[in-house]
C-alpha cells in the first residue's frame, strides 16, 4: 500500500528502438527491478513510462539500465528547444532542414561505432533522421566491419595462411565486441537469451574451431541486416512524425488590426490568427471572418475542399485554399486534432493484439529451446557414435544463428504499426493490435441512426395542430420545453422556431428515452414520443391514426401534450447520409449483416432501414441497445457504430465501437475506434483494412516460421553453414518487415474487395 502511495509516474524518449524485441527486452529488464511497475515502452511513440518508488530504486538507475542495453534516454522534459516541435508527449520532433540540430537522447557514444545499439544492433540517433543510410551511425558500423572483412580477404590472398586466418578473427572481434558487451549488459540485467548472446556464442565457437573467414562474414552480414531493418522501422515511424509536420511551426497572430508572428505552440484559447491563401491552418478553431475552402485532406483524408464560413470549425494541420481567414484558437497546442491523432497512434501500440501476446509468450521459451538443441546438435553425436567434433560444433552454432525468432517477433507489431499509421492517413483511426484484430473478425454490424447513418440535423416538415390549437402555437409551446435541450430534434424544432418571442420555461426536466417536460405559462407541458403520449392517456385514436400516417413516411414524430390533452404533432425528417446505402452494400458484400439499432418507432426504422437495405431494431431504450449488442455478440463478433456519447453502453459492450465524429474529443476518446470524415462508407473500409492486416500478419508468420524450419533443416544436416544462417535470418526479418510497410499504401476504400 504505501509502494503505491509513494511511487510517482516517470516518463523518458528512449531513441534507437527498431522492433517490438527491443521494447520487449527494455519491459523485461526494468519490471525485475524494485519499486518498478507499469512498465510501459512504444516503439512507434518511441516513448517509456513507468511507476517508481524512488525509494527503492532512482531515476538515475532506470537511466543506466536502459543506457547499458545500448538505448538511448532523454527525460521527457528535457530536449533540445530550438526549432522543434513538440509531439504531445513532448517529444521534440525536428524540421527536416534542421535534422543536425541536437542529439538529445542518445547514449554517451553517440557517433561511434560501439557505442550505439542494443539488440545487437546500431540504434537510430535522432541526427541520423533524415540522412543517407551511409552517414548514419548504423551505415558507419556496416562500412567499419566491410573494410575489416575487405582486408582480411586482402590479407588471406597476399600473405602465408596463418596470417589471413588471424585477419579474419580480428575483424570478427572488432565487430563482435559491442555486441558482446550489450549481451553481458544483458545478462546482468536476467536476460541470457537475447539475439546478442547467441551472436557473441555463435561467432566465438567459430573462431575456436578455426572458421574465423565465415564468422567474420557473419558479423557484416548481420550489420547489413540491421541497416535494413532500421530503414524499414523509420518508414513506419515517419507516418507519425509526417502527422507533427502538418503543423506549422509559426502562426499569424491578429491583435488590434496588427499581426504578429509567433510559435504555434504558444497559442492560448481565445487568441485571433489571421490564416492567409495557401497557409495552412495552426490550430483548432472557429472562423470568425471570411469565408473560404478548407482543404481537411491532411487531418481527415477527405480530398475535396470544404466551404466554411463564420462559426463552423476548421482543424489544426487544415490548408486554407482561397480567401484570407480569422480564426479564433479553441484548443491549445497539445489538445488539437494533430496532437490527439498522434497520442492516440502512439498510445494504440500499448494494446497489443492477442495473437501477438501469443507470439510473445511463444518466444519466451522458444530461444532456451533453441539453446537446448543446439547443445543437443553439438554433443550427442560425437559421444553417441564418435563423430567429428569440430562438424558439430559448427552445426550447433548454425542452429544457434536459424533460431534467432526476430523475423517472428517482429511480425505482428510491424504490421499493426504500418496499419495504424495508413488508417490514421485516412480518417480511419483505432486504438491498437487489438482492436485491429477485433475488427478483422466482425460478422455483425450495428448502427445507431441518428448521427450516424443520417447526418443528425432533423428538420421540422409537419405540423399537425390538435385540440383546437394553431400550428404556430404548437411550435411556440414545444420550443419552449425544448429550449435547455441539446438532443438533435430539440434542435430542429427550435431552428423552426427562430424569431419567436418563446415564454419562460421553468422545472424543466429530462424523460429518458421518451422526451423532456417543463413547466410553461402555468401548464406542465410534455414533447414525447407518440408511444409515451398515448401511454400517458394524451393521444386520442384519431391522432395516434395520423402520428402513424407520418412514421410510415419515414419521418420521426413529437407529441405535444399537457396533462392528459393532446396539443399538437410534430413530423421531423432527418435524411440519410449520401453513402448510406453504398455502405450497407459494401458490408453485405463483406459476409456481413447491418442492423439498425434506433429509438424511433417501427413504421419510422422500417422505412429508413427499407431505403438503406439494412436489418433494424427500434423502439430501443439505451438499455435495449446494449441488450442488443450481447444478444449479436453471442453469434460471433460485433461492430457498434454511434456518436460515441448517447450510445455508450453499447459501444462499450461491442467486440468494437466505433465512434462518428469530425475529430471531437469524445469521437478520439470515448471508442475503440473512430471515423474523422463522418462517412459511413469508411466503416467497411475500416473493416477492409484490418482484415489486410491480419492476412498480412498470416503471411509474415508463414513466411518467418517456413524460412526457420527450411534452414533449420539443413543446418542439421550441414548443407548450409554460418554464413547462410545469418543470411536466412536477417533475411526473413527484412521481408517480413517490407511485407508489413506494403500495408502503408494499402488502400481500404473503393468497395468491396
Amino acid at each position: 500500500m504505501t509502494e503505491g502511495l509513494e511511487s510517482e509516474s516517470c516518463e523518458w524518449r528512449v531513441t534507437g528502438m527498431d522492433c517490438a524485441s527491443c521494447a520487449g527486452r527494455i519491459r523485461d529488464a526494468l519490471g525485475k527491478l524494485p519499486g518498478v511497475t507499469d512498465v510501459s515502452v512504444t516503439v512507434m511513440g518511441e516513448r517509456l513510462t513507468l511507476r517508481l518508488d524512488p525509494a527503492r530504486t532512482g531515476r538515475d538507475r532506470i537511466e543506466a539500465a536502459v543506457k547499458s542495453l545500448g538505448y538511448g534516454l532523454v527525460a521527457k522534459d528535457a530536449g533540445p528547444a530550438r526549432k522543434a516541435f513538440v509531439l504531445p508527449d513532448g517529444a521534440p520532433v525536428h524540421r527536416r532542414h534542421d535534422h543536425a540540430h541536437g542529439r538529445a537522447g542518445t547514449s554517451p557514444a553517440a557517433g561511434t561505432v560501439d557505442g550505439e545499439g542494443g539488440h545487437g544492433h546500431v540504434h537510430d540517433d535522432p541526427a541520423d533522421r533524415g540522412r543517407a543510410w551511409h552517414r548514419t551511425g548504423k551505415g558507419r558500423l556496416v562500412i567499419l566491419t566491410a573494410g575489416l572483412l575487405a582486408t582480411a580477404w586482402a590479407a588471406d590472398l597476399l600473405f602465408p595462411a596463418p596470417a589471413g586466418h588471424w585477419a579474419f578473427a580480428l575483424a570478427c572481434l572488432a565487430g563482435v565486441v559491442p555486441i558482446a558487451r550489450r549481451a553481458f549488459a544483458a545478462l546482468r540485467l536476467g536476460q541470457p537469451f537475447t539475439i546478442e548472446s547467441l551472436m557473441t556464442l555463435a561467432t566465438v565457437g567459430a573462431l575456436f574451431i578455426g572458421a574465423a573467414q565465415e564468422a567474420a562474414l557473419v558479423v557484416f552480414l548481420f550489420a547489413v541486416g540491421e541497416v535494413l531493418e532500421g530503414i524499414a522501422t523509420n518508414r513506419a515511424r515517419d507516418g507519425i512524425r509526417a502527422l507533427a509536420m502538418l503543423v506549422p511551426a509559426t502562426a499569424l497572430v491578429d491583435e488590434g488590426g496588427r499581426t504578429r508572428e509567433v510559435a504555434a505552440g504558444a497559442l492560448a484559447i481565445g487568441q485571433t490568427i489571421r490564416v492567409r491563401p495557401g497557409d495552412r491552418i495552426a490550430a483548432d478553431g472557429e472562423i470568425v471572418e471570411g469565408i473560404s475552402g478548407v482543404d481537411e485532406s491532411p487531418v481527415t483524408g477527405e480530398s475535396v475542399p470544404v466551404t466554411k464560413g463564420p462559426g463552423e470549425a476548421v482543424f489544426a494541420g487544415s490548408i486554407n485554399t482561397e480567401a484570407a481567414l480569422r480564426v479564433r484558437v479553441a484548443k491549445a497546442a497539445s489538445d488539437n486534432t494533430i496532437a490527439r491523432i498522434i497520442r492516440l497512434v502512439e498510445a494504440a501500440e500499448e494494446a497489443r493484439a492477442p495473437t501477438e501476446r501469443f507470439i510473445d509468450r511463444f518466444s519466451r521459451w522458444y530461444m532456451p529451446l533453441v539453446v537446448v538443441l543446439a547443445a543437443g546438435v553439438i554433443v550427442i553425436p560425437p559421444l553417441a557414435t564418435g563423430a567429428d567434433w569440430n562438424t558439430w560444433i559448427y552445426r550447433g552454432l548454425t542452429l544457434l544463428l536459424i533460431g534467432c525468432p526476430c523475423a517472428l517477433v517482429i511480425s505482428v507489431p510491424a504490421a499493426i504499426a504500418s496499419a495504424l499509421s495508413a488508417g490514421a492517413r485516412r480518417g480511419l483511426l483505432m486504438k491498437g493490435g487489438a482492436v485491429v484484430e477485433a475488427a478483422a473478425k466482425v460478422r455483425q454490424v450495428a448502427f445507431d441512426k441518428t448521427g450516424t447513418l443520417t447526418h443528425g440535423r432533423p428538420v421540422v416538415t409537419d405540423i399537425l395542430p390538435l385540440g383546437g390549437t394553431t400550428e404556430g402555437e404548437v411550435l411556440r409551446l414545444a420550443a419552449a420545453v425544448e429550449a435547455g435541450s441539446a438532443h438533435p430534434l430539440a434542435r430542429a424544432i427550435l431552428d423552426a422556431a427562430q424569431g419567436m418571442e418563446l415564454p419562460a420555461a421553468r422545472d424543466a426536466r429530462s424523460i429518458p428515452g421518451k422526451g423532456v417536460s417543463a413547466r410553461v405559462e402555468g401548464r406542465l407541458l410534455t414533447v414525447a414520443s407518440p408511444r409515451h403520449a398515448a401511454e400517458e392517456g394524451a393521444l386520442p385514436p384519431d391522432a395516434a391514426g395520423r402520428a402513424r400516417g407520418l412514421e410510415d413516411a419515414g419521418k420521426t414524430v413529437a407529441a405535444l401534450f399537457a396533462d392528459r390533452a393532446a396539443l399538437g404533432l410534430i413530423g421531423l425528417r432527418d435524411e440519410p447520409r449520401r453513402d448510406a446505402a453504398e455502405a450497407i452494400r459494401q458490408l453485405r458484400a463483406l459476409g456481413l449483416t447491418p442492423t439498425i439499432l434506433t429509438g424511433d418507432n417501427p413504421r419510422t426504422a422500417a422505412a429508413i432501414a427499407g431505403r438503406l437495405g439494412a436489418e433494424f431494431r427500434a423502439g430501443m431504450m439505451p438499455e435495449d441497445k446494449l441488450a442488443a449488442i450481447r444478444d449479436m455478440g453471442a453469434a460471433g463478433g460485433v461492430m457498434m457504430i454511434g456518436d460515441g456519447i448517447n450510445d455508450a453502453p453499447a459501444l462499450k459492450a461491442a467486440s468494437v465501437g466505433v465512434a462518428m465524429g469530425s475529430g471531437t474529443a469524445v469521437a478520439l476518446e470515448t471508442a475503440d475506434a473512430a471515423i474523422l470524415r463522418n462517412r459511413v462508407t469508411d466503416v467497411p473500409a475500416k473493416i477492409r483494412l484490418a482484415r489486410a492486416t491480419m492476412a498480412n500478419i498470416r503471411q509474415n508468420v508463414a513466411l518467418a516460421l517456413g524460412l526457420k524450419a527450411v534452414f533449420l533443416v539443413t543446418s542439421v544436416l550441414g548443407i548450409t553453414g554460418l554464413w547462410i544462417a545469418i543470411l536466412a535470418d536477417t533475411g526473413a526479418t527484412v521481408l517480413v518487415t517490407l511485407n508489413a510497410l506494403r500495408l502503408l499504401r494499402y488502400d481500404p476504400g473503393g468497395g468491396a474487395r
